[in-house]
């Protein structure tokens, strides 16, 4: 939906509810001008103030390239996962999802957002492929370590670091 702005009132934005301004709430337009039409000058035309400002990195910043805990490390760059200093041959989904797990811990991560997350959203498949990646990630990881990941009945799964 777009607003001309009328030349003959200037327009004003509805006053913010007192828990807004205590928030300090911020709303943002988009203003379709004119070409070669000057922001800031059109919007004090119309009595308004301009803040302008740059919208900053247009890509995320890089997530870390390596991370996990005292025994699981995974390095992203080169895509490889080491469990007490011995390096694990892994598929390419069982690194997805191991990566994921291990860079969120305590979070429990439901089997379909996992699907859509690693797999890709229009995987056909359904939670017993998640059981089934979890269970190889599980052997691969040793009897030691296999209880990192844990499965929470109904849901999905979480890594926890230090357990078992």
């Amino acid at each position: 939906m777009t607003t001309a702005l009328s030349s003959s009132a200037p327009a004003r934005p509805a006053p913010l509810p007192a828990a807004a301004e205590a928030a300090d709430v911020r709303v943002g337009y988009l203003v379709y001008l004119p070409e070669n039409a000057d922001p800031a000058q059109l919007l004090h035309t119309h009595g308004l103030r301009a803040e302008i400002r740059p919208l900053g990195p247009r890509t995320p910043p890089a997530p870390a390239q390596t991370y996990g805990d005292d025994v699981v490390r995974i390095d992203r760059a080169s895509r490889t996962v080491e469990v007490a200093g011995r390096e694990l041959d892994l598929t390419y989904l069982e690194f997805g999802l191991l990566a994921h797990l291990v860079a969120h811990p305590h979070r429990v991560h439901t089997r379909e957002a996992l699907l859509s997350g690693i797999w890709g959203y229009d995987y056909p498949g359904d939670g017993r492929t998640v059981d089934v990646h979890v269970a190889r990630v599980r052997r691969k990881l040793g009897a030691e370590h296999r209880g990192r990941i844990v499965t929470v009945r109904r849901v999905g799964y979480k890594y926890l670091p230090g357990h078992g």
